[in-house]
């Protein structure tokens, strides 16, 4: 796709500040801007491959003359939306040596004794690596919210203390790209059923998803809340569709590929003479 089309692909998916959110308006299964079939989407996220490990390599490069600049990917979705999947058949394309990736799961009681963004600041990314977050601190406005984990003043806290922390993220060089996977609620159902199917599958299977589906109305409603709350200029969401699952990976992998594109990091000038060394070792006996 030409420039324009991958800079279309941002403004498309992002989430407008200040615009409450329905997601029922969203077709879980449409692909805007995207390829014009499976095959042709497959093929342009394998080829978007060598860009983006390009382009990473950049980034690690030029920090070790100094460049502070990372990328956060954050994502989130109810289960089965792929979260795993993006990760492997995304950041799969890239050298695992720059990415630093965090599946979190439900807080320690060691975390529990400390403020929700504690273990958080713990898994950000360092200058010059892609931070990938599976699931992240937004758990604790959604989960915390659907199952009153806390009380309702604190949740109305953790969204001003989010965006306060995601502006401190921006102001210290994180490109925050934040992605949720939306997928239908019969999709969600056919993709358990398929887990059931395969024993190889089973390790990722929990009869606890069955009871969460009939929380799924007020799950919808508390990311709903969250984007609406937490969509900002500098830290904008992004709305996936993702019951097709081609569709998805090509959609995550051209946002990360259009913030890499604006960031631009080039390899450090070297700090030596490159023409001095090369004599040196072409003059060796």
């Amino acid at each position: 796709m030409a420039e324009q089309g991958r800079t279309r692909l941002r403004k498309l998916l992002r989430v407008p500040a200040g615009k409450a959110v329905d997601l029922a308006a969203h077709d879980p299964r449409s692909t805007p801007g995207g390829p014009k079939d499976k095959k042709a989407g497959l093929a342009a996220v394998a080829d978007m491959g060598e860009h983006l490990a390009d382009l990473q390599e950049r980034l690690w490069a030029s920090s070790t003359k100094g460049d502070r600049r990372r990328i956060l990917l954050i994502l989130q979705g109810m289960d089965t939306s792929g979260k795993g999947g993006t990760v492997k058949h995304v950041i799969g394309l890239l050298n695992p040596s720059g990415c630093r990736i965090k599946a979190f799961k439900a807080p320690t009681p060691e975390e529990r004794e400390h403020h929700f963004l504690w273990r958080v600041e713990r898994e950000l990314p360092h200058p010059g690596e892609l931070g990938i977050f599976d699931r992240s601190h937004y758990e604790d406005v959604l989960v915390g919210r659907v199952r009153a984990l806390a009380p309702p003043e604190e949740i109305e806290q953790r969204y001003t203390d989010i965006n306060r922390f995601e502006q401190r993220l921006v102001d210290d060089r994180v490109t925050v790209v934040k992605c949720f996977l939306h997928i239908s609620y019969e999709e969600q159902r056919r993709r358990l059923l398929r887990r059931l199917d395969r024993p190889d599958k089973h390790w990722k299977f929990s009869p606890g998803d069955i009871d969460d589906r009939a929380l799924w109305p007020s799950y919808q409603q508390a990311y709903e809340i969250a984007m609406t709350r937490c969509s900002t200029p500098h830290a904008p969401w992004h709305l996936i569709p993702a019951d097709r699952k081609w569709y998805r990976n090509w959609a995550v992998g051209h946002l990360l590929l259009e913030h890499l594109q604006a960031l631009d990091p080039q390899y450090p000038k070297p700090d030596f003479d490159v023409e001095e060394c090369r004599k040196r070792l072409l003059e060796e006996d």
